[in-house]
């Protein structure tokens, strides 16, 4: 991609790994376009991807695993339009046993992952993928046997840049010393700190950029929602969040009240606030951090970018600092799909 461009100077810009190119500093998650969050629509969506790149926004996030490729076929055609300008990542993992319905298993096996970026590279129409992450750590299989077949790819042309999401510290180190790795993804907000603890520190010392998943709660930290049961439609992937329903959601909307003075004292709104503390931790914790909010409306992306003008006093974050230890409930129903499972190191 282009790194003059000037919508990139407009956002301001992070390294993608110690090599890679810089982005915007900000990202987007574009899972909901086409998967987990109820009806959409695809062309304010298609709009959605255009206003995110002209506001400076050039990371742009998937996975195969996102309605079992339609989330890359969707994409596919923005990411043509604008090849030299966005930076492509998507991910392999979660894979669909062949011939039922049930529920995914991950696979880190060579075999797999070969198969898997030969998928993506058709879905997505494109030579090359900028950005290609490990979604989910099978324990099963050495993360160095894991990313020295990702490593092959890179060596092929295939991929670019290596990326980890869901690890632990340890995971990461071992897969550093195996091939560079550009950037960690995980879940990362003022209700997701765990990574705070191993893998922020790891990051930092190996030189390798944080990619916060989900910073917004997935919408919850916006207000947008206060129960899933009761407010989202049946198609909702948050509905099978413990967090999100019965008396943990209660619980856990009472916990936005500091956002919301804080909000009120800005003139920003809650979303703003949340991500003014993620897109920050960058200058906390001494490292590259590119937050992916996922949203498909032209109108969040605008209100989310202009939250990285936003610089919290040290008051304010003293007070939201103390969200997280208060919330109730796992961030997944099945934490195996969670980094520190059991297995998976500290």
């Amino acid at each position: 991609m282009t790194n003059d461009d000037s919508r990139l100077s407009r956002l301001g810009t992070a390294p993608l790994g110690t090599d890679g190119p810089e982005v915007g500093v900000q990202g987007l998650g574009c899972m909901g376009m086409s998967f987990a969050y109820g009806p959409t629509d695809a062309d304010e969506a298609r709009a959605t991807l255009e206003c995110a790149l002209e506001l400076g926004v050039t990371l742009y996030d998937t996975a195969d695993a996102y309605g079992g490729g339609d989330n890359e076929r969707f994409l596919s055609p923005f990411f043509k339009a604008h090849r030299d300008e966005v930076v492509v990542a998507t991910k392999f993992a979660l894979s669909m046993p062949s011939g039922t319905t049930g529920p995914r298993v991950i696979r880190n096996d060579p075999p797999y992952i070969r198969q898997a970026v030969e998928a993506s590279l058709k879905n997505l129409d494109i030579d090359v993928i900028d950005l290609y992450y490990m979604h989910r750590r099978d324990v099963n299989i050495p993360i160095e046997e894991t990313v020295g077949a990702m490593a092959d790819l890179v060596r092929e042309g295939k991929v670019k840049q290596l990326g980890l999401s869901e690890v632990t510290g340890s995971e990461l180190r071992a897969a550093q010393a195996v091939h560079p790795i550009a950037a960690v993804q995980s879940e990362w907000s003022l209700f997701s700190r765990d990574i705070e603890a191993n893998v922020v520190p790891t990051a930092r010392e190996l030189g390798v950029t944080l990619v916060p998943y989900s910073p917004l709660g997935r919408g919850f930290l916006t207000g947008s929602f206060t129960n899933a049961d009761q407010e989202l439609t049946e198609d909702d992937f948050r509905r099978t969040q413990p967090r999100f329903t019965g008396e943990n959601a209660t619980a856990n909307a009472a916990l936005l009240a500091p956002v919301r003075t804080v909000a009120e004292a800005r003139g920003a709104s809650l979303g703003q606030i949340a991500l003014a503390w993620v897109q920050q931790q960058a200058v906390v914790h001494d490292l590259p951090v590119v937050p992916i909010p996922g949203t498909r409306k032209r109108s969040r992306v605008e209100e989310n970018t202009k939250a990285t003008t936003i610089k919290l006093t040290d008051e304010e974050l003293a007070s939201l600092d103390l969200i997280a230890a208060k919330v109730a409930g796992d961030r997944y129903a099945d934490m195996r799909f969670a980094s520190g499972a059991p297995g998976g190191g500290e």
